[in-house]
Formats: C-alpha cells, structure tokens, sequence
C-alpha cells in the first residue's frame, strides 16, 4: 500500500483493519498465542480426533494415529507450517509484510490483495530459510485476495489441503499460522465465532462507494497485523479461510492495530473457485444484481419501512440499467423518520428458494453459486403481495 492509512477498513460503525501491510517500516511487535493445555482441558471428548499428516504433493490429507490434543496441535503445525510463507516488499527502507501459503506444486502462493498492493518486488521467504522473489500474476481486489508465483525447488513447496468452509459450524476449533509482527511461523488457536459476515471490498463500485465482500468467516483467534494471507485452519490441517481483518479499537504505540477477538478471513470456498481462474485467466467477474440493501433490518427500521417482517434483504437503490432494474425490482421512494431510507421498497426473502436473512446471505449465494449471465429467481415481498421476479446477472462492473 502507499499508506498505512489504505490498511483501514470500515465495517459498521467501527473500524476495521487490513493488517498485512506496514509499507514504511519494518515491524518487530509480539503475538500471543492461548494456553492450549486449559483450552482443552475442559473438552475431553476432542482427544480422539483423527488427524491427518499432510503429503508433499499437496493431495487430501492421511491419517495418523488418534492422540491427545497436544500432540494433534504439536503434529498438525509440524504437518502445516512447512506451507507457510512470509510476504515482504524488497525496498531499502523495508517492506510490507504479511503471510501466505502454497497453493499447488507449480509454485503459487496465495496471500491477500492488500499485502501485495503497489509492490513491484516481493521476498518469499519459506520456514526452511530458503527465500526466493516473486512475482504478482493475478488480483482479486473484490475478495482482497492476489496469486504469487515463485521459482522454488520441489522440496520447497508443500501445498497445503483446503477444506469446506460450507461444513464450518460456530464453535468450531480453528488455527491461524502467520508472521504477526514479524513473528514468523507463529501459530494461534480459537473458534469460528460466526459465519456469513460481510466486508467492504477493495473495489469501486459506481457512485463512489464500494462493493461488497461476502461470505466472511468471524473468529477469535489471535490474528494481527503481519497474519494477513495466512491459512485459517481447521483441526484435520485444512485451510477453511484466508485471514484478512480485525476490529479493534486498541492500537500499539505505532498507531498499528492489536487483536481484540473479533478476526475476518475469506471462506475457502471463494478461494476454490476464484484462484484457479485468476491464475488461468488473470482475472475473475463475480455476478452483479445492481442494488443497495440494508445489511440487515432493526425493529425500528421495520417499524418504520411497514414491512411485515425484520428478515431479508431490504432494496434501498436499484442502479439504473442494471440486472435488477431490467428485471423491475423497485427501491423505496417515500421518505421515513430515518434519513436517507424511504420506504416502499422490494423485501427479497428469498433467492433460487434459498431462504435470505440478511444481505450477507444473498451475497454468500450469488458469490458461491452463480456466474455472470446466468438467471436467477428473487422472492420478493412488495406491497405484503409475494411474488418472485427472474433476473439474468451482469458482472460488476
């Protein structure tokens, strides 16, 4: 990034934080990882899992022997940490640094977008001690996400199994290994404290604003800045997300955001199906409706739009031209108590009959299920009528 300020990101009203990326200086700050002995103490029954070692080639994870937790999380990072990397821009004065991890044996490593962003020339550095430059082939600034390929001898490159973010369940055991502050390699446990969140994207969107990240995964575990494109994992050793943000107030000395529980990574699942397109094509569309909605409805709010219930994804603007105005979806145009919200608009409760809550799950659909130039059907409440309206998606624009 040009400034440690491009590292901010909204979320609410509080501030979130982009942490891979310290342009202007080197950092050398302390993570802290949890006691693991009292983490389990209290869950005996987790003592039998199975867990997998991890094969050179990078293919689905084998069995080993059943153990105590200790040792699975002693085995799992022995088995893991080999495919994880340190990121860092080559200048004189410093670099950005942040994470990343092997992708295949052909040499990508995968890390956020914003780790990356305005570098030229990257140092990857592996847990061997073996370091080798790399080069930014592919972006992905709607999920924060870039492909780095680099020239490394096979023995180097452990490609690390990704797991199923759709099988996550709150509460789940999750590790996150990364390079905090320069600590390299430094492993943190904790829990998927809640699925289908969503981010401001590091894209435009028309009109000034931004797009949408969905389908976040929230976890506890102790990520900061330094940890971003670093796997989030789950306890057979499978990358479930890629670690990208934190909420906080705290800051150290340095102005530099500190962990304080609340944690942001990409499903895994938007890796799958966006990286290898990037690394085949250079790029990647998401599907595009062409709306503004409410992230989600307070009572008030339902109170006062006259709507007959607080779930769904209230139409707050249809962007002229688009998917959705073409397809007569309607926004609110009778002024309310709250600024800037009228009400009047279209409630979509519902998408190819998959039930909408929030925004964040037409989102997580769309981003997981649906390509440009494909149809989709909205269920829709207009009027307390229920109705359901076809609409064929563009690609952001």
């Amino acid at each position: 990034m040009k400034s440690t300020s491009k590292l901010l990101l909204f979320f609410s009203v509080l501030t979130i934080f982009t942490f891979g990326c310290q342009l202007f200086s080197n950092t050398n700050l302390d993570g802290t990882a949890q006691d693991l002995t009292g983490l389990f103490a209290t869950t005996p029954e987790v003592a039998t899992v199975v867990v997998p070692r991890q094969e050179e080639s990078g293919s689905a994870p084998l069995p080993i022997s059943e153990t105590v937790p200790e040792e699975l999380l002693v085995q799992l990072y022995e088995d893991v940490s080999r495919g994880v990397v340190t990121i860092q821009g080559l200048t004189q004065a410093g670099g950005s640094q942040g994470s990343g991890f092997v992708f295949d044996k052909e040499g990508h490593i995968i890390t956020n977008y914003h780790v990356v962003e305005g570098l030229d020339d990257l140092e990857v550095d592996f847990p061997s001690g073996f370091k080798t430059r790399g080069k930014v082939i592919a972006i992905d600034t709607d999920s924060d996400l870039a492909v780095i390929k680099v020239e490394a001898p096979a023995e180097e490159l452990f490609p690390l199994a990704l797991g199923d973010s759709a099988d996550l369940k709150v509460g789940q055991t999750v590790i996150a290994i990364g390079n905090p502050f320069g600590l390299t390699g430094t492993m943190t446990t904790g829990i998927i404290s809640a699925l289908g969140r969503t981010l401001d994207s590091m894209r435009d969107a028309p009109g000034g604003s931004t797009f949408t990240a969905g389908d976040i995964i929230q976890t506890d575990t102790a990520i900061n800045p330094g940890n971003s494109g670093g796997p989030l994992l789950n306890l057979r050793g499978e990358v479930v997300g890629v670690n990208r943000a934190i909420r906080t107030f705290n800051f150290t000395t340095e102005e530099e955001p500190l962990n304080s529980g609340i944690g942001f990574a990409i499903a895994i699942n938007i890796v799958k199906r966006v990286v290898p397109v990037l690394i085949e094509d250079g790029e990647y569309h998401y599907p595009y409706i062409g709306i503004s909605s409410l992230p989600d409805i307070s009572l008030l709010e339902m109170e006062a739009l006259a709507l007959p219930q607080s779930t769904g994804a209230y139409v707050t603007s249809v962007t002229e031209g688009g998917p959705a105005e073409r397809a007569g979806l309607r926004a609110g145009t009778v002024a309310t108590d709250f600024p800037l919200l009228n009400s009047g608009g279209d409630l979509i409760i519902a998408i190819d009959s998959q039930p909408v809550h929030t925004f964040g799950d037409l989102l997580a659909y769309l981003i997981n299920n649906k390509n440009p130039g494909e149809k989709v059907v909205l269920t829709i409440l207009r009027d307390d009528q229920k109705m359901d309206l076809e609409l064929t998606l563009d690609q952001r624009p």
